[in-house]
């Protein structure tokens, strides 16, 4: 494969990207320079030879209302809110789907999101919000939990340095 995930800079091609999600599509087209200008979020993405977009996802430090918190991070702290990193968004151009793309910016994002909570802003998990039933399936496959009640899926940042670990 030997593609490289890299940050997100507009002089990407973007017109042409296309997941079969239009809330997805018209964020990387409309919205993506403005939120990481803003620093609303990073983005980080794979570029083909054309510097087209093919596949991009977001970070975004975010909280969590403690009643909210899955049962395992409530137990750890005593604060209102649990701090989390948000993965708000994780897809890949519909030409390249079932090439592994995916799996490339989930590790990444995890192990970006790792770095960034033991080295410079705590966080003790990432959640997402899985747009339907095919994201929340893709999450699962890589060990993400529910949280009960929420729709939203989580990662505690010790499962994910156990799992960089394991893969060394």
């Amino acid at each position: 494969m030997g593609w490289e995930v890299i940050p997100y800079d507009r002089k990407y091609y973007r017109d042409h990207f296309s997941c079969g999600k239009p809330s997805l599509d018209n964020y990387i087209l409309r919205n993506a320079t403005k939120d990481v200008n803003d620093g609303a979020c990073t983005c980080f993405v794979i570029i083909d030879e054309r510097q087209r977009i093919i596949a991009y996802y977001t970070l975004t430090a975010a909280s969590v209302p403690i009643d909210d918190a899955p049962q395992e991070l409530k137990r750890r702290i005593k604060y209102p809110h649990v701090p989390v990193i948000l993965l708000g968004r994780l897809t890949v151009h519909s030409e390249y789907k079932g090439k592994g793309y995916g799996k490339l910016l989930l590790a990444n994002s995890l192990k970006r999101s790792l770095q960034v909570a033991k080295d410079l802003v705590g966080s003790m998990a990432v959640i997402v919000d899985p747009i339907d039933e095919e994201a929340e399936q893709f999450y699962q496959k890589y060990g993400f939990a529910e949280i009960p009640d929420s729709g939203r899926m989580f990662m505690t940042m010790s499962k994910i340095e156990e799992a960089f670990a394991l893969s060394r």
